[in-house]
């Protein structure tokens, strides 16, 4: 199946990060600046949430279909799995969506900690992060990604 759409950007994250390294995310500072017409108007009601969930692009990633499976980072210590059991950037449609606590809602901008992306990055979804959104049941996950987010944040 065929489809096409285009997504428009709402902000562009600013960040202390301009190159897409893995780890030690929690040691950057992170804001989204909205773009008109979402101003202000569109953040009412967002600091009364804790966390947010981003959803942006990876711009500056490329996909082709050698990724489809691969050992994450290149570690030949860590199973090959599939494009879709890990997180990687290189994505098909190159979406990335993070858990992210709100610190402040300034104007038109929201101030972030715990965003993984680079300074530049589109944005084109902010959605309040509940409770009931969350997993039910039992998370499980291998040993191996675990190890692999150890230093992430």
């Amino acid at each position: 199946m065929a489809m096409e759409f285009n997504l428009d950007p709402v902000g562009v994250v600013r960040s202390t990060r301009v190159e897409a390294e893995d780890d030690q995310w929690d040691s950057e500072s992170s804001s989204i600046e909205m773009l008109p017409p979402f101003g202000d108007r569109a953040l009412q009601g967002l600091t009364d949430f804790s966390h947010c969930i981003v959803v942006y692009v990876f711009d500056k990633a490329s996909w082709d279909e050698s990724r489809i499976a691969r050992h994450p980072r290149g570690n030949k210590d860590w199973p090959e799995v599939g494009i879709f059991a890990q997180r990687a950037k290189d994505r098909p449609n190159r979406l990335g969506v993070t858990v992210c606590r709100i610190l402040d809602v300034d104007g038109s901008t929201i101030r972030l900690s715990g965003l993984d992306a680079i300074d530049g990055t589109p944005v084109v979804d902010i959605k309040p992060w509940m409770v009931e959104f969350g997993p039910r049941g039992e998370v499980v996950q291998p040993a191996w990604s675990s190890e692999l987010m150890k230093d992430y944040w």
